[in-house]
């Protein structure tokens, strides 16, 4: 494509950004100062009062007894494997069209991955293929099922239901990678409480962020409960003083808590606006490109936005020229990343279509609809 004039490109003003952390940032400035500040005084910069307060916040708005602040989203999951007692010869299964963090937490305790493909409409867990992979790993003898993994793509819940049928016939645990999910529900089930055990991030750009890392894994078990509090703290129980279990430095800091708490006092009204402005995407966009399948009472939390074209780039490139923020979540399936060459091998076509295919418009509270009208407007002419 010819350079652009310096006449044709956009101004910072007429851009729209992927993402608008510092929009957000403007309307809380002064409570996060004060939170902050807070933690500056006491000094308790790890496990201060404002994480417990945030874990009961966490709990509460999930609807479970346990929420457990952690350092990541992806120690989240490598914790709360551990306290499964997930190691080597088990045998978990994963999306394989999501974020490399849901297979790199399952080979970071020597588990092994298994691939299961995603359903083309909702771009979730494929229940049907989750029976096919399961019955070939009990088939070759050499792993042991032992976890179900569903990723909530985009913010959009998986099928809990028909994944946990699964689940009981084969005697595995559901553990929900609700990384990108947190404020999405199904029904009157909220994320966090739809699983026996939740893990989810706060990585800044998530629909609840830090502004740091940071993660949580929300859970109605007291058993795994206390074992990812031990966990998260070099294995450490009552003074500290004996390691108990071999744990990891997995604990979220107060600085990140107080914000967090802070962010929570507009969480609702943010996952609303995330709400119609996927909606008023669905509009515009329906018919002219993929969209991802929301079913029947189903709330996602929004987190990304995300369309498939038969051509992407030449939709990137005009997006690009226009100012208008995207990126591809993902440009590999899981399989094709050299970290998971060794995980089994099974076909997964729609995973390495939606790979191919897929790329994600502006999302976030900040926008108007001015703004996502343009962002309509430019897809529709680019695929015409």
């Amino acid at each position: 494509m010819a350079s652009l004039s310096p006449s044709s490109v956009p101004s910072v003003s007429d851009r729209i950004g992927f993402f608008d952390l510092q929009g957000q940032q403007r309307r809380i400035h002064d409570d996060v100062r004060q939170r902050v500040d807070a933690v500056l005084t006491h000094g308790q910069f790890i496990l201060g009062p404002e994480v417990a307060e945030l874990e009961g916040k966490l709990a509460a708005f999930a609807g479970v007894p346990h929420a457990i602040a952690v350092s990541s989203g992806r120690d989240a999951l490598m914790i709360g494997l551990m306290a499964l007692g997930i190691g080597p010869g088990d045998a978990v299964f994963v999306p394989a069209f999501t974020f490399a963090a849901t297979a790199g937490a399952v080979c970071s305790i020597n588990a092994t991955p298994i691939f299961v493909d995603v359903d083309p409409t909702t771009r979730n867990m494929d229940p049907a293929d989750l029976e096919r992979a399961v019955a070939e790993v009990v088939a070759a003898g050499e792993l042991k099922p032992r976890v179900i993994m569903p990723v909530d793509l985009y913010g959009l819940p998986a099928d809990y239901e028909a994944i946990g049928k699964i689940a009981a016939r084969h005697d595995m645990v559901v553990f929900s990678d609700a990384a990108q999910s947190f404020g999405g529900r199904s029904g009157n089930s909220r994320v966090g409480g739809m699983a026996p055990i939740s893990a989810t991030s706060f990585y800044p750009t998530k629909p609840l962020g830090c502004y740091g890392d940071g993660g949580a894994i929300l859970t109605d078990n007291d058993e795994i409960a206390e074992a990812v509090r031990t966990l998260r703290s070099h294995g450490r129980q009552g003074t500290g003083d004996v390691a108990v279990r071999n744990g990891i430095t997995g604990r979220l800091d107060t600085i990140q808590a107080a914000v967090l708490l802070s962010k929570l006092t507009i969480f609702e009204a943010e996952l609303e606006r995330r709400d119609q402005i996927a909606k008023r995407y669905d509009a515009g966009l329906t018919g002219k490109v993929g969209v991802q399948k929301r079913p029947a009472g189903y709330f996602s939390a929004n987190a990304i936005y995300t369309i498939t074209v038969e051509d992407r780039d030449a939709l990137k490139a005009a997006l690009d020229a226009q100012g208008i923020g995207n990126a591809f979540f993902y440009r590999l399936a899981l399989h094709q990343h050299p970290a998971f060459a060794e995980a089994p091998k099974r076909p997964l076509p729609v995973s390495e279509m939606l790979a191919s295919t897929v790329i994600s418009l502006p999302m976030h509270p900040e926008l108007t609809d001015a703004e996502v009208d343009r962002v309509i407007a430019a897809v529709v002419a680019a695929v015409a």
